[in-house]
């Protein structure tokens, strides 16, 4: 009798920013609005989002406090968190399954350093370590790095295309089986399976090898979240889950489309690619409690708070000069995050929306999909975008910490039990495993050695 095949299961990631992805979460009476100085309450939530059998946590991250003004800085929780891996090393001691994401950019970091840092995590985790590669997009980090100005979108991803493959080289130092340790004969590793990487590019001169060992996986999962043009087509070459972001199911499929079909070009299968939309639910036992919970964050927004959360996320353009009930004029292309600003333009002139309600509509989800509704909603609209081409998976992002992940793993999530799409318990014990991606083999020689070679 051949094997039955186990039906398709939607992947969920939690994406926890403190204290909730609302930028008035910290407002909110039951929110823990410590929780970017408090490890007790992260490991908290970390066995929480583990007990709800979520694929991974997710842990976004800019090195630098964006606004230091006495306006609307001061009125803002995300000036002061951990940083990520530093944070997911500590949370892998009190968790066991759960996959552990962190962000961190190539525009700011050296790709020894970074490969390293994540490779440590991958082994302390025992296999659950996930990298989410990002470019800087703002003029702060850069003055957090002696830069004299933030690089060029083109330069800042032609940086990142070679970043990747050097962290990939260097992954790949050290074989599987490398290391003997055999007292008797005094030979800790065998020669024979250690790849130095000699990588001379554009931008970096690496030598290596990496002196971490590799972890059960293989190597720690490249997660991705860059949605332009030259962000699609690295992901395409590179990426094993992406992050993204749309308001409809038709551009949700657009999307999914798009991207899985680069994949052929670079000999990959698309299922070596999770898509995983951002939705921000906000969940009730019926609507109206939903509705009320909502409305209850959305009037705790100070009025210059939104506009400026506005400003920066569509290309750090000051839209305080123009009237909130005018509408977003045009602006000129940015050299920050070039998706999100297209993103909402368009949401503003599809829903016809002026500076105050776009501000007060992205206050929440920051241009991701936002659902206010009761379990059965949210369950039917996941569905949809699941079993329709829109995803393989969602990174749920709570309206507050740690409210908004109780209402959707004691509601949400046994409704989608009940349909047959998400798990009720972990089928391994990696971030691969959960994830059904491949392991990487090691590789005699390194992809990222003779492409360097051949560029010299």
């Amino acid at each position: 009798m051949p094997k039955a095949q186990t039906p398709r299961q939607m992947k969920l990631g939690l994406f926890m920013m403190a204290p909730g992805h609302h930028i008035a979460a910290w407002r909110q009476k039951d929110a823990q609005a410590d929780l970017g100085a408090n490890f007790r309450a992260y490991a908290q939530l970390a066995r929480q989002a583990e007990a709800a059998k979520f694929d991974m946590i997710f842990l976004d991250d800019v090195v630098a406090v964006k606004d230091i003004s006495a306006d609307t800085g001061t009125r803002v929780a995300r000036v002061a968190y951990f940083e990520p891996t530093t944070l997911l090393s500590g949370l892998a001691a009190v968790t066991e399954r759960i996959g552990l994401v962190a962000t961190a950019s190539t525009t700011y970091s050296e790709p020894y350093a970074l490969a390293r840092r994540f490779a440590s995590l991958d082994l302390i985790s025992e296999g659950r370590a996930g990298w989410n590669l990002v470019t800087s997009n703002t003029e702060a980090e850069a003055k957090n790095f002696g830069s004299a100005g933030h690089p060029r979108h083109d330069h800042r991803y032609d940086r990142a295309d070679e970043f990747i493959d050097v962290v990939l080289g260097l992954w790949n130092s050290f074989a599987d089986d490398a290391f003997r340790r055999d007292k008797e004969s005094g030979i800790y590793f065998d020669h024979e399976k250690l790849r130095v990487l000699n990588h001379r590019g554009r931008h970096f001169s690496v030598r290596g090898p990496l002196n971490v060992a590799r972890s059960p996986q293989g190597h720690t999962v490249i997660v991705q979240a860059g949605s332009s043009e030259p962000g699609k087509e690295l992901a395409a070459r590179t990426a094993e889950v992406v992050f993204t972001a749309q308001q409809t199911l038709a551009d949700a499929q657009a999307f999914y489309a798009d991207l899985k079909g680069r994949l052929a070009r670079y000999g990959r299968r698309e299922d070596q690619l999770k898509i995983m939309p951002g939705i921000f639910p906000v969940v009730g036992r019926t609507r109206a409690e939903a509705q009320a919970k909502f409305d209850e964050l959305q009037e705790l927004i100070h009025p210059a708070v939104g506009i400026n959360l506005l400003s920066a996320m569509i290309g750090d353009f000051d839209l305080s000069q123009y009237p909130p009930d005018g509408p977003v004029p045009e602006l000129p292309e940015t050299n920050g995050g070039k998706s999100r600003q297209h993103l909402l333009f368009d949401l503003a002139r599809k829903e016809n929306l002026t500076i105050g309600q776009l501000a007060r509509r992205i206050a929440g989800a920051r241009g991701h999909w936002q659902v206010v509704g009761t379990a059965g909603d949210i369950a039917d609209l996941l569905e949809e975008r699941f079993l329709n081409g829109g995803a393989d998976g969602f990174n749920i992002m709570p309206p507050t910490l740690p409210g908004g992940l109780t209402d959707f793993a004691t509601l949400v999530l046994p409704e989608l039990r009940r349909r047959g799409l998400f798990r009720t318990e972990y089928e391994g014990t990696t971030l691969r495993e959960h994830l059904g991606l491949d392991v990487p083999r090691w590789q005699r020689q390194s992809a990222s050695t003779s492409a360097s070679t051949a560029a010299e």
